[in-house]
């Protein structure tokens, strides 16, 4: 397709489109003659994400260049490619490591994980921002003073791995190892707030099968 066809199919105006194609978030398409480019169906699926990423999640024009970087490196296996996509994402602040409450918590977080078996978790400790976050998450709890038994914290990291493992089944629904990473990089932002809306549903509707509405 051309230009102009790919803009009215994504609904992605032509100016707009130049400037991800100048910016790099976009591979270039292939070349007919010195002024006309033809573009395909995974120049349409790679447009409507970065559209997305953009004016949906409001994540910056660098962030979203250094997510596909990731993606389209070639040369990571794919467990390295997906995570490094997703660690060039917007991230919470690194706790700090002087804080006493942040030690116990990074302590009680690698107990966590002995706990549940995430062997391969814990060999990404030193790079993973999701680790970093956790005890930060942790460390916050545990300063508000709320003390819940580290086996109910292992029950959600649990239940998460169900998540988890729906989430890299839809992932090998896809083809090519880019778009298996376009996928998680779209359900890392996009499906993430509909699981913490369907928790607090599930919340809402516990509570009134156990206390009713009055």
């Amino acid at each position: 397709m051309r230009l102009a066809e790919l803009s009215e199919r994504s609904g992605v105006s032509t100016a707009t489109i130049k400037y991800y194609l100048r910016e790099g978030l976009l591979t270039p398409g292939r070349q007919v003659n010195a002024t006309t480019a033809e573009y395909d169906e995974e120049h349409l699926r790679r447009l409507r994400l970065v559209r997305a990423m953009i004016q949906v999640a409001r994540v910056p024009v660098a962030t979203v260049r250094e997510v596909f970087h990731h993606v389209d490196d070639d040369s990571l296996g794919r467990t390295m490619r997906l995570g490094a996509a997703l660690w060039a994402l917007p991230q919470v602040p690194e706790p700090d490591t002087d804080d006493v409450l942040v030690r116990r918590a990074r302590r009680e977080v690698d107990q966590l994980l002995e706990t549940v078996g995430w062997s391969n978790a814990q060999a990404l400790v030193t790079i993973s921002p999701a680790y970093r976050s956790l005890v930060a998450a942790v460390a916050t709890f545990r300063r508000l003073g709320f003390d819940w038994d580290s086996e109910v914290i292992a029950s959600y990291a649990r239940l998460m791995h169900q998540a988890a493992v729906l989430d890299l089944d839809f992932v090998e629904t896809h083809p090519s190892e880019a778009e298996k990473a376009e996928t998680a990089v779209a359900a890392a932002i996009f499906v993430e707030p509909m699981l913490q809306a369907l928790h607090r549903l599930a919340q809402e509707e516990e509570s009134a099968r156990r206390y009713g509405f009055e």
